[in-house]
């Protein structure tokens, strides 16, 4: 039951937040396009409910000729984000684009963060245990329990548990730890 209703206030909160955010969506974009040379929008592939493929979108943050790797494979990832993708990665605001995909149903606001083909090892542990049964959100339990600073293990493990108990209640409880996480800039380790 509450899937469902989830599902509907994603899409309008999306659609309400974009309308509100449009301002500051515009002014974001305008200065990735001037402080670096690239495209606005960071597109990637990643798996969605039942391990689905969709584009994910997201403000670029990093150069162009960075590698395709996962955060925790960068030795030097500082070397690779552009001095106004700091500032963006560190509030988070890179991932305001992903309102697009919470509006077209790929995503949820919360949920198992969607992973890309270099954290196929989780991908294949919540096939298992269930978690890829959900859409995937912005923040979710393994976000605030450690983001990229804790194990595959640990993220399958909480994806799992959120999926266990999916609730209105625990939806709300990660979004005030989220803002929290945020707002300290806590385990600011990024994908």
């Amino acid at each position: 039951m509450y899937r469902s209703i989830k599902d509907i206030l994603d899409e309008l909160m999306g659609t309400c937040l974009t309308f509100i955010l449009l301002i500051p969506i515009a002014i974001i974009a305008i200065l990735v396009k001037v402080t670096s040379k690239g495209p606005i929008f960071f597109k990637q592939e990643r798996y969605g409910i039942n391990s689905q493929k969709f584009i994910i979108y997201k403000f670029r943050t990093m150069y162009l000729e960075t590698p395709e790797l996962s955060n925790q494979e960068f030795k030097d990832i500082e070397n690779f984000i552009t001095p106004f993708g700091k500032i963006l990665r560190k509030f988070s605001l890179d991932e305001l684009p992903q309102l697009f995909n919470i509006i077209r149903g790929d995503m949820s606001f919360i949920g198992p963060r969607p992973l890309a083909n270099s954290d196929i090892n989780v991908i294949l542990m919540r096939e298992k245990n269930g978690a890829s049964k959900v859409k995937p959100g912005i923040t979710g339990l393994a976000q605030v329990n450690g983001r990229n600073n804790i194990l595959d293990s640990e993220k399958a493990y909480f994806d799992q548990l959120y999926v266990d108990n999916l609730s209105f209640l625990n939806d709300g409880k990660i979004l005030i730890r989220t803002f929290l996480n945020v707002t300290l800039a806590k385990n600011i380790n990024r994908e």
